[in-house]
């Protein structure tokens, strides 16, 4: 069981509408979004494409319904940018955060990601770097990580299928060079499970360093279609490589046993994209609902 006074629950719109391919979910309101999340019972969320950028517009809209975001993605460049302008946007998305009460944001580099590529396949060619491009990397989201502590903030970085920190190597290599007081790991069980890698062991090393958590299931068979077909990320996220917790073949139960053994603090995120056409966004948010609140008692 996970302590409610010190997990939180949350849920992505990306279930919804996915923000690499609008056709996914156009249909779907903003409002209509967020209202589905509560009646579902979430308390959380994160920030989707069709959130109102004004702050204080779209708080009025998340309190009414009892909605707390809790992160936001945040795509750096760092490799391929200047800094001074990845921090730039940095501090600009930190404070809209910051108005929203949330105190995560999770990064991700997409320098020469193929996630969004949909003639990439995923298995294949996925960009390495070099020794400098790792201090680079690693520098540039020290300094960010320094920015968001000062604004009182935590940042968390996305390891992400297609992108330069995707592999158990890589992991290992990254959380290795950055600052442990200034850069935390947002953990994706669905994002190892779909590399190949048993999610159990990535959490119980670092879970000390987790910050966000995003609860994420593949379906096997999906993946290896994947594999086989030579499919790109969306491709796989099209035809049903994800899923909600409960519905595919992660096990989940190891992973919340070492959340609840390490007394983890913070949220954790149902994250699923899907096309809704196929998945009812709704639908698969109360099952997943249902599912965590037997598994972990929130």
């Amino acid at each position: 069981m996970l302590d409610k006074n010190k997990v939180s629950l949350g849920i992505a719109p990306i279930g919804w509408t996915n923000d690499d391919m609008p056709d996914l979910g156009k249909e779907n309101t903003f409002e209509q979004c967020i209202s589905e999340m509560a009646l579902a019972g979430f308390k959380g969320c994160e920030v989707g494409s069709k959130y109102p950028k004004d702050a204080e517009v779209l708080k009025r809209a998340l309190d009414l319904r009892g909605i707390q975001v809790c992160n936001q993605w945040f795509s750096s460049f760092l490799l391929t940018k200047p800094y001074e302008e990845v921090e730039k946007e940095f501090i600009a998305q930190l404070e809209f955060l910051k108005t929203l009460g949330a105190k995560v944001i999770g990064a991700s580099e997409q320098s020469y990601s193929t996630q969004g590529k949909l003639d990439q396949p995923i298995f294949v060619d996925k960009y390495v770097m070099n020794d400098d491009e790792w201090v680079k990397l690693t520098d540039g989201l020290n300094r960010l990580g320094k920015v968001a502590k000062e604004h009182g903030m935590t940042l968390t970085y996305h390891h992400h299928m297609g992108t330069v920190v995707q592999t158990e190597e890589e992991i290992d290599r990254f959380m290795d060079m950055v600052d442990p007081e200034l850069v935390y790991l947002l953990f994706d069980s669905g994002h190892l499970s779909f590399a190949g890698i048993d999610p159990e062991p990535i959490l119980r090393k670092y879970v000390k360093r987790v910050k966000h958590v995003h609860l994420k299931d593949i379906r096997k068979a999906k993946v290896e279609e994947a594999r086989k077909n030579n499919w790109s990320f969306l491709k796989g996220v099209r035809e049903g490589v994800f899923t909600v917790p409960g519905d595919g073949d992660v096990n989940f139960a190891p992973l919340f046993k070492v959340l609840e053994e390490s007394g983890y603090e913070g949220w954790v995120v149902v994250e699923a994209e899907q096309d809704p056409a196929k998945a009812n966004p709704f639908e698969y948010a109360k099952k997943a609902r249902a599912y965590i609140a037997e598994k972990t008692g929130l």
